[in-house]
């Protein structure tokens, strides 16, 4: 996502184009996408505009209850609903930054309970806020606090 274009900006131009190509799925998600990302700039000050970590925040929250809603759908033995919120899932995955892969993720763990100095478990979430104050979007808080609870014996 290193792209410059303000990303509520690169919604819209990808709404239109999901429109032109009539494909009603990823229109369904961009404009719960967009829905999302408005409903959090009116929360803000009159001219005040999302910054980039914001809108990143407000799109990770989404994923999150899609996959909360995956997991409930298996639960209920609802398999055809799943699959449309994999895809959900995936539309989002291409406004949000590249992901960290687990290796990249484990170093950083290992380098924030070292700076932390965390021994036992207890100090779990001084070392998670540590870790994701660095990844900024690109991990899954539960991810991370796994890696953590691995790390400090928990």
């Amino acid at each position: 996502m290193s792209d410059p274009t303000p990303l509520l900006e690169r919604i819209q131009n990808d709404l239109a184009t999901a429109m032109k190509a009539r494909d009603p799925d990823t229109l369904s998600t961009l404009r719960m996408l967009k829905t999302a990302l408005m409903e959090e700039k009116t929360r803000k000050a009159k001219d005040a505009s999302l910054s980039s970590d914001e809108e990143i925040a407000v799109l990770q929250r989404y994923a999150k209850k899609r996959r909360e809603t995956i997991d409930e759908m298996k639960k209920l033995g609802r398999d055809d609903l799943v699959a449309r919120e994999e895809a959900e899932i995936a539309i989002t995955r291409r406004y949000l930054p590249e992901a960290l892969d687990d290796a990249a993720l484990r170093e950083l763990v290992r380098a924030a309970v070292a700076s932390t100095g965390a021994s036992s478990p207890k100090e779990t979430g001084k070392v998670i806020g540590a870790v994701m104050a660095q990844v900024k979007g690109r991990a899954d808080g539960g991810a991370v606090a796994r890696l953590v609870k691995e790390a400090l014996g928990g």
